[in-house]
């Protein structure tokens, strides 16, 4: 049965190459097609912290967020940014966005977000045994840095969202932080350490090799521009681009902060919004951190990569304009040089990517209405730790082999 189906899967990010080998696998015909080549330097998937954090269940709403959010807007000390001209547009996203910052609607995202992300090593393991792209991964712990355990316990909500999950750290105070990475600076005196994580030493390159490795299944890889896809009697039948029309009778839309263009073409309005993230790539720097360190007071994630140190992090808003923003940037190289102050490096190059943000926090995924369109974007920070698990439920929907999982808090229909 599933060797006569036909799957165009939309864009070539984590999730799209993810469900690209998941469905070969399974004998589907598969074309990805994406306006970039897999891993190229202007997606999404190239830029992220490159952890797989599986820890990651606490939405960035919280209780009480919301009499501090113009303060944070304004604190020089917090990554949160705004394009003033993107304001207008923003405010009916942002209001339904905030609506969630309760103790009932994050518990609710936190145990959707843990159905996707807890066992992040084990579904990056299974879609990389026995091919190529498995050496660009690395198990690791993962450690969340504080000045002190005041400051730990002052993020006790999350780590008790966490703690839910399974998720229990340990601490490490005093001279055993330095001991356990030198290169901190000296007022850094708590770490929470979590085990059985890990990490990707250059989230391009991975996403490169497994769109190799889809190619040697038998995906073909179109680079062009979707239009519109054509439906016949309410299904599916094709994909349209620049470069003519791609015959099928399933989609997988994987194209992230790009995907409401297509989503409201079927009629489906999803409150999404791109969340801007940056990073810096420290090039031959004089220190490595041994694991990835998320630092809490600056909010941005240092990861040894291949080719060196990344800090990635903080938040913006200013919609899928392409051009950087001076203030995220200054911020990481302030908060850079505070932290690691010994640090030294031959150059540093910037980057800015588009995090796709709905508005509750959760991914779309499921199909779209009935179409045979299947949704899989909407990750926020998770993309790559949650994406080849969001591609493997997908290839499971199309080919029938449904896994074990209450789709419904995903489900592409709720809004």
């Amino acid at each position: 049965m599933t060797e006569q189906q036909s799957a165009v899967v939309i864009g070539g990010g984590i999730v799209g190459v993810s469900a690209a080998i998941w469905l070969r696998r399974e004998g589907v015909n598969v074309t990805v097609i994406d306006r970039a080549t897999p891993g190229d330097r202007s997606a999404t998937s190239f830029g992220n912290a490159g952890v797989l954090a599986a820890c990651s269940v606490a939405p960035v709403t919280y209780p009480g967020m919301i009499p501090k959010a113009p303060k944070l807007l304004f604190d020089p000390e917090f990554p949160l940014f705004l394009r003033w001209s993107h304001l207008p547009k923003l405010t009916p996203w942002l209001l339904k966005y905030l609506s969630h910052a309760n103790d009932k609607d994050t518990r609710r995202i936190a145990r959707g977000l843990t159905g996707i992300t807890h066992d992040t090593v084990d579904q990056h393991e299974a879609l990389t045994k026995g091919t190529d792209a498995a050496e660009w991964t690395t198990n690791s712990d993962y450690t969340f840095v504080y000045k002190d355990r005041a400051g730990f316990e002052a993020d006790g909500y999350t780590w008790e969202l966490r703690r839910e999950a399974g998720f229990v750290p340990e601490i490490i105070e005093g001279d055993a932080v330095h001991e356990f990475e030198p290169m901190l600076a000296k007022n850094l005196n708590c770490l929470a350490l979590m085990r059985d994580h890990g990490y990707v030493r250059d989230p391009g390159g991975y996403v490169a090799a497994l769109a190799k490795e889809a190619q040697k299944l038998g995906a073909v890889f179109r680079q062009g521009e979707v239009k519109d896809v054509t439906l016949t009697d309410g299904k599916v039948t094709a994909v349209v681009t620049d470069q003519g029309d791609v015959p099928c009778d399933k989609v997988v839309l994987a194209t992230g902060s790009w995907s409401k263009a297509l989503t409201d073409k079927l009629g489906l309005k999803v409150p999404i919004e791109s969340e801007r993230g940056y990073h810096i790539m420290f090039k031959n720097p004089s220190q490595m951190p041994k694991i990835p360190m998320m630092m809490s007071m600056g909010k941005f994630v240092a990861t040894p990569m291949q080719d060196g140190l990344r800090c990635a992090g903080t938040v913006e808003f200013g919609g899928l304009n392409e051009k950087m923003s001076d203030g995220p940037l200054k911020f990481l190289r302030r908060k850079v040089k505070e932290y690691f102050p010994d640090l030294e490096y031959s150059e540093e190059v910037p980057w800015l990517g588009h995090r796709p943000a709905t508005s509750d926090s959760l991914p779309l995924i499921g199909e779209i209405k009935n179409t045979g369109v299947f949704a899989g974007f909407g990750h926020h920070h998770i993309g790559l730790t949650a994406g080849p698990k969001t591609a493997r439920i997908i290839a499971g929907l199309i080919t029938g082999k449904k896994d074990n999982i209450d789709l419904s808090i995903y489900d592409p229909g709720r809004f």
